[in-house]
């Protein structure tokens, strides 16, 4: 928490304070004096966003790890201490990675600055409005992400100097916390713009704060007012909503690659079902000297879960990836789960039958089940052309939250009963050429599991489920413990936080 204090004060220059004094520290006085600085400083809180696909401590394979879906895989048992500890729920204060609670503060700290800063700023009332609404959606979320992680954690809503007793900054009840960031959004979406386009692409819009203020109120059982937000986002099931969001007509168009020239490849980004999307690229040209120290920009999920030494067969036509390290391998459970569903080739690369039917080779790793997460492979078109490390470039976005997701939250705040749930899980069917089955919880379960598999949503739905001790007792988890994590003991030490129990 201190490390995301005193990078609060910093520019998006990527500056270090190691002194708890920011003796040196970055000085703002001159700062947010035009629009470049406003929107710099800015860009510094939504870089936090990296966190989600960003780095070996992302939450995407983080989160999947702990789940039904996937095992941690990797080269062995102590590849990545804290991934296999939540993989197998031994994890704990010691061996709980740091970056998750430090990174989000980090990002609440830089978001606090902005707000502190952005109102005397000599720019016009229009573009201090929007940036303050940007910047308080993202503070909301970041401080989301820590409740669904840590539980109750400490609310801290302005800039902390060093001369501040930060050392006894006591937790909030997740209920204050909760209605703190609920009514911020609330108070600001006026403020943000309906759509964005072009340049602006990544920035959050009016839809994206409503439907992360919607899973905001479905994660406080707060039903009525989430599906009031998500009905909003969704409009008309299978139509374009007044934000201009509309599934997709073809599902893998939002994990493949197209073919923008005879030798240059890219990535479908914001496409008409994508609401929040953290953005990547190779643009920063990644290497290892720097890989998720927070100057990285390249999605690090690509190039984690490729099979380990993967090469094509002479003549085949199997997906052409890159090598990469084995985490995430698909347990037998969601591989049987996923058959016959026209997503199943889009979600699992099957590489035991690749290898059987000659199309290619590769070498088993831990926890190896011949599956692995095909939605972000890495694709040898996919490599970037810059310098740089070609493992630390994929520039695949990770999209948040989307309209399909969106659909389904609204059906489970419904209560998961009437016509307009039943259109809401038919849209999803449909647009796969699936059937209509009765709309039940028990339903928008399974097709939350087979629509967003491997996206990071599983572990959450089942701990907000209540379903999480029976779904995961195999893999350790226990009941009254692991529906939070550890707090990283660092954060710990001579401060008046106390542990999550049984930790």
């Amino acid at each position: 928490m201190l490390t995301g204090i005193s990078l609060g004060s910093l520019s998006c220059t990527g500056d270090y304070i190691g002194d708890v004094e920011n003796i040196g520290s970055f000085d703002d006085v001159n700062y947010f004096k035009t629009e470049d600085q406003c929107l710099s400083a800015t860009a510094s809180v939504y870089d936090i966003m990296k966190k989600y696909a960003g780095g070996f401590e992302n939450m995407v394979t983080f989160f999947n790890a702990g789940s039904d879906d996937f095992y941690a895989g990797g080269g062995s048992s102590t590849d990545g201490a804290g991934i296999q500890g939540f993989n197998n729920y031994r994890i704990n204060p010691i061996t709980m990675p740091a970056s998750y609670w430090k990174d989000y503060y980090q990002g609440i700290a830089r978001a606090n600055w902005v707000i502190d800063r952005i109102p005397s700023a000599p720019v016009n009332d229009a573009f201090k409005k929007r940036i303050l609404a940007e910047v308080t959606v993202l503070r909301s979320l970041y401080y989301f992400e820590l409740i669904k992680m840590f539980g109750n954690i400490p609310l801290i809503l302005k800039p902390i100097n060093s001369d501040d007793d930060y050392w006894n900054i006591p937790q909030t009840p997740r209920e204050e916390i909760y209605n703190k960031i609920e009514g911020d959004i609330v108070n600001v979406l006026a403020d943000l713009p309906m759509t964005v386009s072009g340049s602006e692409n990544g920035r959050i819009t009016q839809g994206g704060a409503r439907a992360i203020l919607g899973k905001i109120y479905l994660y406080n059982n707060k039903k009525t007012e989430a599906a009031a937000q998500f009905a909003q986002v969704n409009g008309t099931p299978g139509q374009i909503s007044q934000y201009g969001y509309k599934l997709v007509d073809d599902y893998k168009t939002l994990f493949e690659m197209y073919k923008v020239s005879n030798d240059k490849y890219e990535y479908h980004k914001f496409t008409s079902e994508s609401i929040v999307e953290a953005v990547y690229t190779n643009a920063g040209m990644s290497d290892w000297s720097f890989w998720g120290q927070g100057k990285d920009e390249g999605n690090s999920i690509c190039i984690m879960t490729g099979p380990r030494s993967y090469t094509l067969s002479s003549g085949s036509n199997a997906p052409d990836i890159v090598s990469g390290w084995a985490f995430n391998t698909v347990t037998d459970d969601l591989f049987n789960f996923m058959q016959g569903d026209p997503r199943a080739d889009v979600t699992i690369l099957n590489a035991k039958k690749l290898q059987q039917d000659g199309q290619i080779t590769y070498s088993p790793a831990y926890s190896d089940t011949g599956y692995f997460l095909k939605k972000y492979a890495p694709y040898r078109t996919g490599v970037s052309d810059l310098p740089g490390s070609m493992e630390l470039n994929f520039r695949q976005n990770y999209i948040l939250i989307r309209l399909a997701d969106t659909y389904l939250m609204e059906a489970e705040a419904l209560g998961a009963t009437g016509s307009r749930a039943q259109a809401l899980l038919d849209a999803v069917r449909a647009r796969v050429g699936l059937a209509s089955v009765p709309v039940s919880l028990q339903a928008i379960k399974d097709e939350r599991r087979r629509e967003l598999a491997g996206e990071g949503h599983r572990w959450f739905d089942l701990v907000r489920w209540g379903d999480a001790a029976s779904k995961l007792s195999s893999k350790g988890f226990v009941s009254g413990k692991n529906e939070v994590l550890p707090i990283p003991y660092t954060e710990l030490l001579n401060t008046a936080l106390n542990q999550n129990p049984q930790y």
